[in-house]
């Protein structure tokens, strides 16, 4: 009977106030309001806009933000009709109502129905405060009043949506909606709903995950409410079984997420990912590991090397296994990136006009210095096209290609796509084309995206605003060749995709197992090793990442994306074809034996017409010893250089004296029209 009679004295205060108009309204205007910023928690989103990670509250709530608009309409209707059918017509307190409550418990002698609107329980959830009190009550009435002088209707019917109590740590329609099915609350069916309007009133006692029948029979009684009022169709209360399990929310791409949430700010995060191809790779990624030991790890990065943007990033196997070292992001630790840089040399080879990739080059014992290298298998191979060097990736024959362009080249080129490399002394020596430094896989996705995109590169990132042009690492007929050659490197078995280039990389002792890939839309990375750096018995990239790089493809994009066309000026020619120059790579070692005869002019011939190409003329050399200095008409035009070759610009149209002298001081020369 207290609370029939704290009903009654609240319905005489309403009464006595309406008496006084003027003063009651100056009553409301001077209620001390409480904060109505709600703290949520933050969210990273993925391309679509679905929920890739959910973060909690300072508090270690589940609260998460939610509008009127972004709830099925249909719950608004019900919620309202169940809880407070005059809602958009009073102004925070339903005298009609609060009288039928008290009357019902005077004559019961228990509460049968609460007076309560909807802006009396945002009222209580604001300050947290019970009712078991008359003041308490009235404060609450006073606050109600207070909200809907201040605020509109849509703007309560929000701070509801987003503070109700559902059991636990939960709050919220939205972190409901999401732990109990799964499901923003966009369209959720009439027992859902059902649920999710019964919860509130009593939420620990209801809670579907651990009190099932108090939640069933919570549940049943809104929908017979709503049934008998005319609200729902009898065919909409069928449902005799409840779910009960409450499901962890959203944890997709947790290394990038933690990453995102200190770095960019704001209580929505927006992303590039795609959320269900980033699941499909942590699956991938999880089973992956599963006979390679209990230390064994992996990460896989994908993107798009059109757009700039990532797709996917998965830092580790499992982000909660300590002994896999799951809460270190793998794609940021810089490892030896093994074989892997060594299509960049070729292609830097390529656009120096030193090799093509039908060149003879020489894969034989060479000593660079106190420097050494060997082929992984020990062997030596003699004379070997450029193309079968890269796909078997042998040592020898790209050392000596770095050796021709020099290291300090290549460290400046990793630089112009957009990575930084870690260098274990101060200068770079031949061995970095072996895997002599650090770079992480995020990096090298970055270097094989710059390959596969010559034109319009972009740094790699997965918020927007952070992608970037970068300057052009190859040329189109570089990249051409580059993608020609690894599209045809051995697969592994089961990998029928035929539009990936692709090389793989084992760094020294088996650490770190590589595979990098492209197609004409996607670049994907893959390492696997022990987050601890010790070795991996028998590991190789072929055998253990490349696998589960084509696997990562299937996942990505099951149709085929194409590589490009060959550009205009590709030399689609076979070794006997090429000019004379290209036919064989000659090594700096191999410059030194040269014999001792005269340098001579091999092309154009004396007195020859020449048309240029892009404005200039090209004229190559044959015997000498390097390096040469270049004359055009009396004047130097190159100097120090290793080439035997040369684009000379002409002024005009006529008459072109050319002379090039060798590091003996030996000159040859020619005369010839330029068209």
């Amino acid at each position: 009977m207290r609370l029939a009679r704290t009903f009654g004295v609240l319905a005489v205060a309403l009464w006595a106030a309406a008496l006084g108009r003027d003063q009651f309204d100056g009553w409301v205007g001077r209620t001390e309001m409480p904060v109505l910023a709600i703290e949520t928690g933050v969210e990273v989103l993925d391309r679509r806009g679905s929920l890739l990670r959910a973060f909690q509250t300072s508090d270690d709530r589940w609260r998460l933000s939610i509008s009127v608009a972004e709830v099925d309409p249909e719950f608004l209707r019900l919620l309202i009709r169940y809880e407070d059918k005059r809602f958009y017509s009073h102004a925070g307190v339903d005298p009609v109502a609060m009288m039928r409550a008290t009357a019902q418990a005077a004559w019961n002698g228990r509460v049968i129905s609460g007076g309560s609107t909807l802006t009396m329980q945002v009222a209580r959830l604001l300050e947290e405060s019970g009712t078991g009190s008359w003041p308490g009550k009235l404060r609450q009435i006073r606050l109600a009043l207070a909200l809907e002088q201040r605020l509109s209707k849509e703007q309560i019917l929000s701070l509801y949506l987003v503070r109700a109590p559902y059991g636990g740590n939960l709050e919220g329609l939205r972190a409901a909606s999401l732990a109990y099915y799964r499901k923003e609350p966009r369209r959720l069916t009439p027992t859902q709903m059902a649920m999710l309007i019964a919860l509130p009133q009593s939420p620990e006692s209801r809670r579907p995950d651990r009190f099932p029948k108090h939640a069933l029979l919570a549940r049943n009684r809104v929908l017979e409410r709503l049934v008998g009022d005319g609200a729902l169709k009898p065919e909409d209360n069928t449902a005799q079984t409840l779910r009960a399990k409450r499901h962890d929310f959203a944890a997709l791409a947790p290394h990038l997420t933690d990453r995102a949430r200190s770095t960019e700010g704001g209580q929505v995060i927006r992303t590039t990912l795609d959320a269900g191809i980033q699941q499909k790779l942590e699956r991938l990624a999880a089973t992956a590991v599963g006979a390679g030991g209990q230390y064994l790890s992996t990460a896989i990065m994908v993107a798009d090397h059109q757009t700039g943007e990532i797709i996917a990033s998965v830092g580790s196997a499992s982000y909660a296994n300590d002994r896999r070292g799951g809460f270190i992001d793998m794609t940021q630790a810089r490892r030896s990136p093994g074989s892997t840089l060594k299509p960049l040399i070729y292609g830097m080879g390529f656009d120096q006009g030193l090799i093509h990739p039908e060149s003879l080059i020489s894969d034989r014992p060479m000593q660079f210095g106190a420097y050494a290298p060997q082929n992984f298998d020990g062997l030596f191979r003699g004379d070997i096209r450029v193309r079968e060097a890269l796909q078997a990736s042998l040592n020898l024959p790209v050392v000596s290609v770095l050796d021709r362009l020099g290291p300090a080249n290549l460290i400046a080129k990793l630089h112009q796509a957009g990575t930084s490399p870690q260098l274990a002394g101060d200068q770079a020596g031949l061995a970095i084309a072996l895997g002599g430094l650090g770079l992480s896989l995020t990096e090298l996705v970055q270097l094989y995206a710059a390959i596969a995109q010559p034109d319009g590169a972009k740094t790699l990132a997965a918020i927007q605003k952070d992608i970037t042009p970068l300057p052009s690492v190859l040329s189109k007929r570089a990249s051409w060749y580059i993608g020609d050659i690894l599209k045809g490197v051995p697969r592994p078995a089961m990998a029928g995709r035929k539009d990936v280039a692709f090389k793989t990389g084992t760094s020294y002792g088996h650490r770190d197992a590589w595979a990098i890939g492209y197609n004409g839309r996607h670049v994907i990375g893959v390492w696997m090793g022990r987050v601890d750096g010790t070795p991996v018995p028998g590991a190789f990239g072929r055998e253990l990442a490349a696998p589960l790089m084509f696997q990562a493809f299937d996942k990505v994009k099951p149709q085929s994306d194409p590589l490009p066309a060959p550009p205009r000026d590709a030399l689609l020619l076979g070794n006997a074809e090429l000019p004379r120059p290209l036919q064989r790579f000659t090594s700096r070692s191999e410059q030194k034996g040269v014999a001792q005869d005269h340098p001579k002019v091999a092309f154009p011939p004396d007195g020859a017409r020449v048309a240029r190409r892009d404005g200039a003329v090209t004229v190559q050399i044959r015997d000498g010893v390097a390096p040469f200095t270049w004359l055009q008409n009396g004047a130097p035009v190159l100097t120090n250089s290793w080439e035997r070759q040369a684009q000379l610009v002409p002024s005009g149209r006529g008459y072109l004296q050319v002379r090039v002298i060798d590091a003996r001081g030996r000159a040859a020369g020619t005369t010839i029209f330029a068209e």
